[in-house]
């Protein structure tokens, strides 16, 4: 089966050389992590693209923190990513709902996890992207 791009990190894979997205529901989410990963200034020709969301690594994590990260997410996806309609950003840390979570907080104080939950209105597709920082 053809693919829609190259999955990212690239990897091999036996069926088509590098692996592949098979559907715009991986595409999606893979543009999003990108979007949400990405440094500004990173991506050539287009200085402004990007969250940065590694930058908040040794931020404290407070609200205020996770409010300025919370909208830097939605700010970029209106932008680059026009077609995913972001419903919620939950923020998991050490201090904020690891319990409830079901995640044991042993070694998680330099830690949090992202979940995006967004919607693809033309396609009909709600998903949860998670990332762990």
């Amino acid at each position: 089966m053809p693919g829609l791009s190259p999955k990212l990190p690239l990897n091999i894979d036996q069926i088509d050389g590098y692996a592949l997205t098979k559907n715009f529901k991986q595409v999606a989410a893979q543009n999003l992590k990108m979007l949400v990963l990405t440094n500004p200034g990173e991506r050539i020709m287009i200085p402004e693209f990007g969250v940065g969301i590694k930058t908040y690594l040794f931020e404290n994590a407070t609200q205020t923190t996770f409010d300025v990260i919370e909208e830097n997410i939605r700010q970029q996806a209106r932008v680059y990513l026009p077609y995913i309609i972001i419903d919620r950003i939950i923020f998991l840390s050490e201090r904020n709902d690891f319990v409830q979570a079901g995640i044991e907080p042993s070694s998680l104080s330099n830690y949090f996890q992202i979940q995006i939950k967004y919607q693809i209105p033309a396609i009909f597709i709600s998903d949860t992207l998670s990332l762990e920082i």
